[in-house]
C-alpha cells in the first residue's frame, strides 16, 4: 500500500480496518489534548510511540489538520520506522457517527 500524507476520515477508518486484518496496527494520535468522541485516541508521546511496532501506521490529528501536515516530515524523522500521516480536516470534520460497512 502507498502511503498518502493525508487521509481523510473514511479513508482512516477504511485502511484501519484492512490493515489491522493484515496485523498492521494504525493508532489515531491526539497532538492537541482533546480527545475525539467515539474514538479510540492516543495521546502523542514519542517515547511511548517509539515502542510500537515497526511498520505501525501513526495517524496525527489537530483542530484542522494544517499543524499536523505542516509538521508531518517531522514526525517521520522521529519515527523512521513507522508510516506518519495527517488527518485531514482534523478533530473539526470529524462525524462521530461515520462507520465502515463491509462491502462482502
Amino acid at each position: 500500500m502507498i502511503f498518502p500524507n493525508e487521509w481523510t476520515q473514511k479513508e482512516f477508518l477504511q485502511n484501519k480496518k484492512k490493515l489491522e486484518i493484515d496485523g498492521i496496527k494504525v493508532i489515531l494520535v491526539d497532538t492537541i489534548l482533546s480527545p475525539i468522541q467515539k474514538a479510540d485516541t492516543v495521546v502523542y508521546n514519542p517515547y511511548e510511540l517509539k515502542n510500537e511496532p515497526e511498520g505501525t501506521v501513526f495517524v496525527f490529528y489537530c483542530d484542522t489538520g494544517k499543524a499536523t501536515l505542516n509538521r508531518l516530515n517531522e514526525y517521520r524523522e522521529k519515527f523512521p520506522n513507522h508510516i506518519c500521516i495527517s488527518l485531514k480536516g482534523g478533530r473539526g470534520y470529524w462525524r462521530k457517527n461515520m462507520m465502515v460497512i463491509n462491502d462482502d
